[in-house]
């Protein structure tokens, strides 16, 4: 098998004695290329499981960055992920499936990838490297009132330091999400979330513990940002919009669920109330009728401010219940 062509890149000796857990050779897999199928497939999960817990040891940092990107969301402002690589990459992934899990206006959460779109395919060699296009990314795409949060498994991707330096001399909070717990870029931050997950079972190749990381920190952040927002009713999508008969089920499912309605009933009440599952449970928890139920749930609004009601559905059946 032949080595593609690659663009020549001069040494920047620096990187050579980079300190970072991701480029040290992890101990549990210096034989990996011995071992048979069952034994990498062992390594490399034995090594997986022990994820979950360094994300787990910065739940604190993880929670004051919601409150920060509820506050941000709930005044108007966006959320901005960047990153190069694969943490550019989770980070797509994790902007674009706010829209059909939580029903989320797109401008709510937006994610940079270095090097454009296209690099989510294929690789834009050195894109990583320059500290102008992630400043320039900044002044052109976010604003006062936004929050800017790099993710750099390396925590020194210049991409990711020139869009938090810029978007820190703007005043804007910022961010970083990192594998690496020396992180140079943290100083630049409002809130560091360093992940402690060691050395990669292929040394340096971040697609893999760090990756995994990151993409349950992005879980989390943007999960409890959006419940915060009042998107659920306990742990149930209210705010999804059933497009087509798997969703009509599913929604249906839900108001089951919740209420412990007959599905009929509960389909009846949806249809009634234009398939807003919010009205509809409104409805089917007082018992009272779609128009009454849609007039007092318009009192109470979705408010982050409204601890243990922030969707705002218990407030209005306590309403209905009074009379």
């Amino acid at each position: 098998m032949s080595n593609p062509p690659r663009d020549e890149a001069p040494l920047d000796v620096r990187l050579v004695d980079l300190a970072s857990p991701t480029e040290e050779r992890n101990p549990a897999s210096t034989e990996l290329d011995t071992l048979d199928a069952r034994g990498m497939v062992d390594t490399i999960l034995g090594e997986d499981a022990t994820v979950a817990a360094a994300v787990q040891a910065c739940a604190g940092e993880i929670a004051a960055l919601v409150e920060v990107c509820v506050s941000a969301i709930s005044a108007g402002g966006t959320v901005h992920y960047l990153g190069a690589g694969t943490s550019g990459r989770l980070a797509v992934l994790d902007a674009v499936e706010l829209a059909p899990t939580f029903n989320a206006d797109p401008s709510m959460v937006s994610a940079h990838l270095a090097g454009g779109a296209g690099a989510f395919l294929t690789a834009v060699e050195g894109a990583e490297d320059s500290a102008a296009a992630g400043a320039e990314l900044v002044r052109t795409e976010c604003r006062p009132g936004d929050v800017v949060i790099g993710l750099a498994a390396s925590g020194r991707t210049p991409f990711v330091g020139g869009a938090l330096e810029e978007a820190r001399s703007a005043g804007m909070p910022t961010a970083l999400i990192s594998a690496n717990p020396q992180a140079s870029l943290a100083p630049l931050a409002d809130h560091a979330i360093l992940l402690d997950v060691g050395p990669e079972v292929v040394t340096g190749s971040t697609r893999m513990k760090a990756g995994t990381a990151q993409k349950l920190t992005l879980n989390a952040l943007s999960t409890a940002t959006m419940v915060r927002l009042g998107t659920t009713f306990g742990n149930l999508m209210i705010d999804v919009r059933p497009t087509n008969a798997k969703l009509v089920a599913r929604t249906v499912r839900m108001l089951v669920q919740a209420s412990g309605a007959d599905p009929l009933d509960a389909a009846s009440v949806l249809e009634a109330a234009g398939g807003s599952v919010r009205l509809a449970l409104v409805a089917l928890l007082s018992g009272a009728e779609v128009e009454t139920a849609r007039g007092v749930l318009e009192r109470f609004p979705r408010d982050a401010a409204r601890l243990g009601d922030p969707a705002g559905i218990r407030s209005a059946v306590a309403a209905l219940a009074e009379g």
